[in-house]
C-alpha cells in the first residue's frame, strides 16, 4: 500500500541519507545542505512547495514534492506550462525498493490523492532529464505524455504532464 505524510524535521536526516546514494545523488542536481535547506524551508513555511514522504506498507522508501506553477512563473514560463498546473519532483531513496516498478504506483496515488485533491488543479507536471530513462518511462507508465523537450539547467529534459481527467 503507498501512502504519503507531510515532510517533518525530524525527516531530514533520512532525506540528506537518500539524497547521498548513488542512485539519487546522480539525477538530484541540488548541492546537499542547498537541498535539505529547501526541504527546510519549505517545512518551515518559507517555500511555496509541499513535500512528502513516500510510504510503502507504512515504511518510508523516498520522498516527493508538488508546487502550484502559479508560485513559481519562471518556472512555469520555461516549461510553458499554466499557473494552473502542479509541478512534481519525487526519487526513491531506499535501493531496496528501486526497480520494483513502484515509481509509476507512486506517480498515480500521489497525483490522485495529493495534486488532485485542490479542485483548481488543471495538470500534474514533470521535467525529466533526457538521460534519465527509468524516471521519465515510470511518469509514461503512469500515465503522464511526453509534451515537449525543453531544457533546464543546461541539460535535455523531457516535459510531462498529465491531465486532471486521466487520474481519476
Amino acid at each position: 500500500m503507498i501512502a504519503f505524510r507531510p515532510l517533518e524535521e525530524s525527516d531530514l536526516p533520512q532525506v540528506e541519507a537518500w539524497l547521498r546514494t548513488e542512485h539519487v545523488a546522480q539525477w538530484w542536481r541540488d548541492p546537499l545542505e542547498i537541498a535539505v535547506e529547501k526541504r527546510r524551508a519549505a517545512i518551515e513555511g518559507r517555500r511555496d512547495v509541499e513535500h512528502y514522504v513516500i510510504l510503502v506498507d507504512e515504511q518510508p522508501v523516498g520522498m516527493i514534492q508538488t508546487y502550484l506553477v502559479a508560485d513559481h512563473p519562471d518556472w512555469g514560463e520555461l516549461v510553458g506550462a499554466e499557473p494552473e498546473a502542479a509541478g512534481v519532483d519525487l526519487f526513491v531513496g531506499e535501493a531496496a525498493a528501486v526497480g520494483r516498478g513502484l515509481g509509476p504506483e507512486i506517480l498515480r496515488e500521489f497525483a490522485r490523492s495529493v495534486v488532485f485533491a485542490r479542485p483548481e488543479t488543471t495538470a500534474a507536471v514533470a521535467t525529466v532529464e533526457e538521460a534519465n530513462r527509468r524516471s521519465w518511462r515510470a511518469f509514461e507508465k503512469a500515465g503522464f505524455r511526453r509534451v515537449r523537450d525543453v531544457e533546464e539547467d543546461g541539460l535535455p529534459h523531457r516535459l510531462m504532464r498529465l491531465e486532471r481527467r486521466y487520474a481519476q
